[in-house]
């Protein structure tokens, strides 16, 4: 659809479901950086890559060591390699051209999400979030894990020790923590059960500073926006929050080192409180304020401009979209499945969501078009009306169409090879190595069932002759044929006949006729 005739008063944002994607039980989605590939997490263990231009499959990982479902798909930088993690402790590092599997590591806690160091084109860092203990980052090369604190008591002394009661709301004590890189990835952010935000750095498994969120319930999700301006969160006290990033997007540790020696305090939590309050600042909060709803994979749009977030309750498919203002734009409503995952095009105003039944559904905007938008003068018309024709409108050089000349310079060369930069992308980097689409590789030809052609072939000769050539039992007047008998079924493996057909009547009639003649 061209960007001009779109009505730019409808919001940029989708409002119903396009179409669906179908394949197997998918569990999980993630675009690629240019959002021309979605990799899906099934059941089984494979993970599939759709080429999101056509809607078709580009390529297929499966490893045959892992049959169990998959919990997080992540690209790389470029779109070169993917991480997978499944559900039987293990991340695998694919290549994505050559479909093969780089590596394999097994962690002793069931990886829920994975994401690849950022900051990297080829990898080999990644931050885990096991189910039952403290985030970690991986090391896929070596297998070596630095497992980072969730609390300031044990900073720099690994994960807390889990407490022996359940905590004020009924979480049970063994709490899945929530973390993610920053744009860069210099620092990590973990939001842990006490309601806190920490500024981990990873390389030390350092607290360098500490946000309390204001409700101070368990944070599950936390995510940052696509240019690194925004971060976000998601509570057990049902309310998604957003904070501005204080701190610049490169060499967030030494604003961080500048922030710790100007400012003085005795008290370490404290200190890091302050510190805190100069890397992040509440935004916005966002809560459906009747129904009180606990929300799914909420994440931004590609620009950062709006906010969404999936209900989680039972048998329902709903997805808010709020601006970053926080005004509710929208309620999309889909089929009675519940939703488990949710993923915003990089680029275009599109929605991926998965239901618990596996189905990927694609939401799209219901375009309006405005036709008025390709000329000033262009007027739409609701009914006819009489036109009354110019006098000198079908001359050949009408005077009303005769233009100035133009003052450019017909001697100045055009650039005609220089590529625009696309806006979409302006924060980051541009690289030509970048992968956006996989070779098309052509699915052989599923062979005509043996049955099918004899049959056709039986119809043919039937229309033509009163007996069938095909069968050795046939019928007088085109009977049907008797497929206990026919020589393909008898070895449906092979195309080809084992024997020779048995002809007509009528062809040895007319075959004898010929061999008379010729004597």
């Amino acid at each position: 659809m061209n960007a001009p005739i779109i009505d730019p008063l409808q919001g940029d944002f989708p409002e119903v479901i396009e179409e669906y994607l179908e394949h197997g039980v998918m569990k999980c989605i993630a675009f690629n950086r240019r959002g021309t590939l979605l990799a899906a997490g099934c059941s089984d263990g494979s993970c599939i890559i759709w080429d999101f231009e056509t809607r078709g499959i580009a390529k297929e990982l499966k490893d045959k060591d892992c049959s169990a479902a998959i919990t997080s798909v992540c690209w790389s930088k470029y779109g070169h390699r993917i991480l997978v993690s499944a559900a039987d402790k293990s991340l695998t590092l694919w290549d994505v051209v050559s479909g093969e599997k780089i590596t394999r590591t097994t962690l002793q806690q069931t990886p829920l999400q994975a994401r690849l160091h950022p900051g990297s084109s080829t990898p080999s860092l990644c931050l885990a979030c096991p189910l039952s203990s403290a985030p970690m980052i991986v090391d896929l090369n070596t297998g070596n894990t630095t497992v980072l604190p969730v609390s300031v008591s044990d900073n720099g002394n690994g994960a807390a020790p889990p407490p022996k009661n359940k905590f004020s709301d009924g979480t049970p004590p063994f709490t899945p923590t929530a973390a993610c890189f920053n744009k860069y990835g210099d620092v990590v952010y973990v939001g842990n059960s006490k309601g806190e935000i920490l500024v981990v750095d990873y390389k030390s498994a350092q607290v360098r500073a500490m946000v309390p969120t204001s409700g101070g319930a368990v944070i599950k999700n936390i995510i940052f926006s696509r240019n690194g301006q925004y971060l976000l969160t998601n509570s057990n006290d049902r309310t998604i929050r957003i904070y501005e990033n204080l701190l610049p997007l490169k060499d967030g540790l030494k604003a961080l080192d500048g922030l710790s020696e100007t400012i003085e305090e005795e008290d370490l939590v404290e200190k890091l409180k302050r510190v805190g309050s100069n890397c992040l600042t509440l935004f916005r909060e966002f809560q459906d304020s009747i129904t009180k709803m606990h929300w799914k994979a909420p994440c931004f749009s590609g620009d950062g401009e709006w906010v969404i977030g999936g209900s989680a309750s039972k048998g329902e498919h709903k997805i808010y979209i709020w601006d970053r203002a926080g005004h509710l734009v929208k309620i999309l409503e889909g089929p009675k499945e519940a939703l488990i995952d949710l993923a915003w095009h990089p680029v275009h105003p599109i929605i991926v969501s998965v239901s618990l039944t596996g189905l990927v559904y694609i939401w799209a905007k219901d375009y309006t078009e405005n036709w008025s938008a390709f000329a000033p003068d262009f007027k739409e018309l609701e009914e006819n009306e009489e036109y009354v024709e110019r006098e000198d409108e079908f001359d050949l050089i009408p005077e009303t169409e005769k233009v100035k000349e133009s003052d450019a310079n017909e001697d100045d060369d055009v650039d005609i090879v220089t590529v625009e930069k696309d806006s979409a992308f302006s924060d980051s980097d541009m690289s030509l190595e970048e992968l956006c689409f996989l070779p098309a590789i052509p699915s052989p030809d599923v062979p005509e069932q043996p049955e099918k052609c004899l049959e056709s072939l039986s119809k043919l000769v039937d229309s033509n002759n009163s007996g069938s050539p095909l069968s050795e039992d046939g019928e007088p007047n085109g009977g049907a044929m008797n497929h206990a008998s026919s020589p393909l079924e008898e070895d449906a493996g092979e195309t080809r006949l084992k024997r020779k057909r048995k002809p007509s009547e009528k062809g040895l009639e007319l075959q004898a006729e010929k061999e008379a003649f010729l004597l």
